[in-house]
Order: C-alpha cells, then sequence, then structure tokens
C-alpha cells in the first residue's frame, strides 16, 4: 500500500499555491492597470501613444472636475435615449484611476440599445423614472429586470446588455464604471454601420433576410453626413 510523503505534501502544496497565484493575478488582467503615483493626470494633447495618456506636468484642481452630467440633455434622437459621458476624456485626472460614469437620459420609451462594454463592468443608479434593464450570457440567457428611482442594476463586463424607459415619464440613470475609458459597442452600428461595411453576404446569411433588407438596415444605421 501507497504511502504519502512529506516529499509529497510540499509538492501538492506548491502546486496549490501555484494555482491560487495565477488566479489572484488573472484577477488583475481584466482591470486598469494600478498607478505608480498619487496622480498622473492625461495629457490629451500628447502625441505618445501608450496604454492610456502619458501625464501631463502641470495640473491644477479643474483636471479633477466636470459638471456635464449636473442637468438632463436633450433626446430628441431615434432611439429616445442621450449618453452624457464622464470619462478621462471629460477629467484628465481619471487617467490611471480605473473609474468613469455615465448619465443616461431617456424620453417616454426610450431606448438605449444592445451594446457591449468591452473594458468595463457596469452598474446603474435610476435618479428618475424607471427602467426595463437586462444583460444576455454567452450561452443566450437572458438576466432582465424592471428598476426604479433608487434602485441598482449591474451589467457584467463585455456582456450584451440594454436599457430602456418603460414609463410615460423622462427617466435618467447615472452608470459607474471600472474602467477610465470603458468603451462602447452597439451591436446593430457595428454590424450595419461599419467602416468599410460588412459584406452583404455576411449579413444576409447570419440573420437569415434578403439583400434589400440589409441595405435597409444599413442606411438607417449610415452616420450622418
Amino acid at each position: 500500500m501507497a504511502t504519502t510523503t512529506d516529499h509529497d505534501h510540499d509538492h501538492g502544496l506548491v502546486m496549490i499555491v501555484g494555482l491560487m497565484m495565477a488566479i489572484f493575478l488573472a484577477s488583475f488582467v481584466s482591470a486598469d492597470s494600478d498607478l505608480l503615483q498619487d496622480v498622473c493626470v492625461a495629457d490629451l494633447a500628447s502625441g505618445v501613444k501608450v496604454n492610456g495618456f502619458p501625464c501631463k506636468s502641470n495640473i491644477s484642481a479643474e483636471d479633477f472636475f466636470f459638471a456635464g452630467l449636473a442637468n438632463p440633455a436633450v433626446t430628441n434622437n431615434t432611439f429616445g435615449a442621450t449618453i452624457s459621458l464622464a470619462s478621462v476624456q471629460q477629467i484628465p485626472g481619471l487617467n490611471t484611476l480605473g473609474l468613469s460614469m455615465a448619465r443616461v437620459d431617456y424620453a417616454p420609451g426610450g431606448l438605449n440599445p444592445p451594446h457591449t462594454h468591452p473594458r468595463a463592468t457596469e452598474m446603474v443608479f435610476v435618479l428618475e423614472g424607471e427602467l426595463d434593464v437586462g444583460f444576455i450570457t454567452t450561452d443566450n440567457k437572458l438576466y432582465a429586470k424592471t428598476i426604479k428611482k433608487g434602485e441598482i442594476f449591474t451589467f457584467p463586463r463585455a456582456l450584451l446588455h440594454y436599457q430602456r424607459n418603460n414609463g410615460k415619464i423622462p427617466a435618467a440613470a447615472i452608470a459607474a464604471f471600472n474602467s477610465q475609458s470603458p468603451g462602447t459597442q452597439r451591436v446593430a452600428n457595428a454590424l450595419f454601420a461599419s467602416s468599410p461595411m460588412v459584406e452583404d453576404t455576411v449579413l444576409t446569411k447570419t440573420f437569415q433576410v434578403g439583400t434589400k433588407m440589409v441595405e435597409k438596415m444599413k442606411s438607417r444605421l449610415a452616420p450622418k453626413k
């Protein structure tokens, strides 16, 4: 009968510690890089290309301030929803801090259509009104809920999600992201309004529709000149 030696125990311990370290380190891969100084205010005008922005030398309190989410935005667009960002582009002081925000205003029936944030998990807090929200996992399961003023819902990183104002009055929400630049990719725009455009044969076969329908979608979603 085989016996377990101290060497076997040590070997097993090393494997477990190694696995734990791998999981621990992997958890940081999906987040923005940690900063190595108190602040690194983004030099948005710099031509230097790095993962983020280079730091500028002359900074002030204004680099950390933004009033752009204080008031509702106009929502008279195709979807009846307008997004006002508060990312590193608006607040240079966010550079390397790994967070950003946005305000979303919805007309009655307004929709923030299905989209993803490839670099961030999102939390939405309802300021006014009532929203139908949901996200879809990679096995195509929908998790949906109606949330009201003062309530929060979370959309996991990179998963397809949406919000819709289901009421007869305007609604508004504040979104928080664990990235200074979460990125947004709307599904419909990505497929029907890319540059250069996706070939019709790809889209007709994907959606099982005719070329006329694909061309109609492209014309509707093409950027206005």
